[in-house]
């Protein structure tokens, strides 16, 4: 297993990025829906060296793998 969304927190309306995470590129219609995920270690690791390198914060990865995944297995459910 790869994540265990451990509990939904709350709905936020906006959000803003933390000093030295980047620009936000993406801009969100819906309000946000905030989770808490485990990843094993070298999964973690991972994503932050992606993080890093494309100068975005690790949970605009997760965001944006999420949607690839979603569009890839359940088409008609993709964001256009």
């Amino acid at each position: 297993m790869w994540c265990n969304v451990v509990k939904v927190v709350h709905r936020c309306v906006g959000m803003k990025a933390k000093k030295g995470e980047g620009k936000i590129t993406k801009v969100q219609n819906a309000p946000a829906v905030r989770a808490s995920i485990s990843f094993p270690p070298s999964v973690y690791e991972t994503l932050e060296t992606i993080a890093k390198e494309k100068k975005v914060s690790l949970a605009w990865v997760v965001r944006e793998a999420a949607e690839k995944y979603i569009a890839e297995k359940w088409p008609l459910f993709a964001r256009s």
